[in-house]
């Protein structure tokens, strides 16, 4: 096992769809888990199934106290935070077009899928920084190069997360840090079923549309690709799209 395989990851978001086919590669690469989420109940399941490879926080990231607290909550034998993966993220409300839209529901979009993702960041990175080590995986989307209409506020989220990815990487181009942004498109996750508040109907007339998506393995497989290149290599950006889709 390599020093790399072996790293601990600190995971947001880790108890949706997405989140545990990160978790599921992640282990079998050999790496052990920090597992935070604000589903309670979702990440005790994910936990019982890691056993001594995974260690669970209950943490909603729009909470700022909360999340200054993580490197806090993290136990010894976890540490040192090897690889942050900001995974967390949503679209509630979304999918409508902007002036229709509520200003709570794209509010909430960009605290958790930006400003949670940078407290996150700013949580974790001081101590890689003081090591002089690790690896920054950021998830955005291809709305954060591409306009989808009716997706405003997700889109801006993403977008934000871009160009945050691209200056932070800029800012540790004199460090040993890798930052990693990656860019999935349409992917068989829960995030459309908690975009339409849990209409089973709609989440299944959306993917109807299309002729094909990705599964969350293959983004999980593409993250560890990323974490496994030697450590003068750093995979800035990645676009990953069905074939159908360009």
């Amino acid at each position: 096992m390599t020093e790399q395989s072996s790293q601990t990851v600190v995971l947001t978001g880790a108890a949706g769809g997405m989140g545990r086919a990160i978790t599921e590669a992640l282990i079998d690469s050999g790496r052990r888990v920090v597992l935070v989420d604000r589903d309670a109940r979702a990440l005790r399941e994910l936990a019982a199934t890691g056993g001594d490879k995974v260690f669970p926080i209950e943490l909603d990231i729009s909470n700022a106290k909360a999340v200054d607290r993580l490197p806090d909550a993290i136990p010894d034998h976890f540490r040192p935070v090897g690889v942050l993966i900001n995974n967390a993220g949503h679209d509630i409300g979304g999918r409508t077009r902007f002036d229709i839209g509520s200003a709570d529901d794209w509010s909430s979009i960009i605290q958790t899928n930006l400003i949670g993702l940078m407290r996150v960041t700013r949580a974790i990175l001081p101590g890689m920084v003081q090591r002089d080590a690790g690896h920054i995986v950021n998830i955005s989307s291809i709305n954060a190069v591409r306009i989808v209409p009716d997706m405003a506020a997700y889109s801006a989220s993403k977008a934000g997360v871009h160009m945050f990815t691209e200056t932070l990487r800029g800012e540790l181009a004199e460090t040993a840090i890798r930052v990693t942004e990656l860019q999935p498109g349409l992917t068989r996750t829960n995030i459309i079923l908690t975009r339409y508040r849990g209409d089973t109907q709609k989440e299944k007339d959306y993917f109807d549309q299309f002729r094909m998506a990705l599964d969350p393995a293959d983004i999980a497989r593409s993250i560890v690709f990323a974490l496994d290149q030697p450590a003068h290599v750093q995979i800035a950006e990645m676009m990953i799209l069905p074939v159908n889709r360009y």
